[in-house]
């Protein structure tokens, strides 16, 4: 008996875009430990800045989870949870807003703070799309895993219903 079910294609990532994404990741992060390296000014400032950055680098991930989980919960037509909504768009806020408040008030030149906020904008932009790539891939391999599942699953009821014919 003929199944009229499509075969189920799983889209992944080019390795091109997955190592550009990890280049770019790089670079950012690179580009940005320069540039709070030799941050002129005081311990505390660079201290300062090295928590904002990572900071708003944690929150990067964190929202991009929930921004991700929030789409699948409406898809499947589960409810949400608000105040963990509101706790990971704050915490975003709140820690672009402290990052850019601290690079505004630091007594530095202002070509520094432009390669400093350059550079700060760059990390989170790239951190969002390696979460985006890294969360792809996941579900590309569940959706492969389940497929192959579902393969073997038939291929078993088809050897048991051969063999309880041949009995």
């Amino acid at each position: 008996m003929a199944s009229n079910r499509s075969p189920l294609i799983v889209m992944r990532d080019t390795r091109a875009w997955q190592l550009q994404v990890w280049v770019s990741f790089g670079i950012a992060v690179f580009l940005c430990a320069t540039g709070l390296a030799y941050l002129p000014g005081q311990a505390l400032d660079r201290a300062f800045m090295v928590m904002g950055y990572v900071f708003c680098l944690s929150t990067v991930f964190v929202l991009s989870k929930a921004v991700r989980d929030g789409q699948k919960a409406n898809l499947n037509g589960e409810a949400e949870t608000p105040m963990w909504r509101i706790v990971v768009w704050g915490g975003f806020a709140v820690a672009m807003a402290l990052t850019g408040w601290g690079l505004l008030r630091m007594d530095i030149n202002d070509t520094y703070r432009a390669y400093l906020g350059v550079s700060w904008l760059y990390l989170v932009t790239s951190a969002f799309t390696l979460a985006k790539t890294l969360r792809d891939r996941h579900e590309a391999d569940l959706a492969e895993a389940q497929v192959r599942g579902e393969m073997q699953g038939r291929q078993q009821a088809m050897q048991e219903r051969a063999a309880a014919h041949a009995e």
